[in-house]
């Protein structure tokens, strides 16, 4: 089997980022802007009392930028994407790509027995293909 070959078969937990950057639902966007550079990733989870209520991605800031909207008192409840994707922790690298073509979007959270384990991005699948990802693939 090829490496790419390997590589789409594998589960999709293996490139999901495990620190999951939240903001609570009343976190301003400079919050957000705050939370998103801080944990160097291109989107973050509204949480709240262990309920995922939505994704805040740099694309959603950006639009709210564009349409003006009050950095500071803007809240991540207002802004965030609320139909969300999951795919469990098991699901190939392959399956998760397609549901990102699927549905138009670059960030997919990750579940395992119920609750949120980890965040993937389109970024981190690309990263999957690269010839610089130093795999072991028994």
């Amino acid at each position: 089997m090829s490496e790419q070959g390997a590589v789409a078969g594998l589960p999709v937990s293996t490139f999901a980022a495990d620190a999951i950057v939240e903001v609570r639902p009343t976190a301003t966007l400079y919050e957000v802007a705050d939370a998103l550079a801080a944990g160097e990733v291109g989107a973050l989870a509204v949480r709240e009392d262990y309920q995922v209520l939505g994704i805040v991605s740099e694309r959603d800031l950006v639009s709210a930028m564009a349409r003006r909207l009050p950095l500071d008192t803007t809240t991540a409840a207002d802004v965030a994407t609320k139909e969300l994707i999951w795919a469990d922790a098991s699901a190939s690298v392959t399956e998760v790509a397609n549901e990102m073509l699927e549905h138009y979007v670059r960030h997919v959270l990750i579940e395992e027995d119920g609750r949120l384990v980890g965040m993937v991005s389109a970024r981190d699948l690309l990263g999957a293909y690269s010839t610089d990802v130093d795999l072991e693939l028994d």
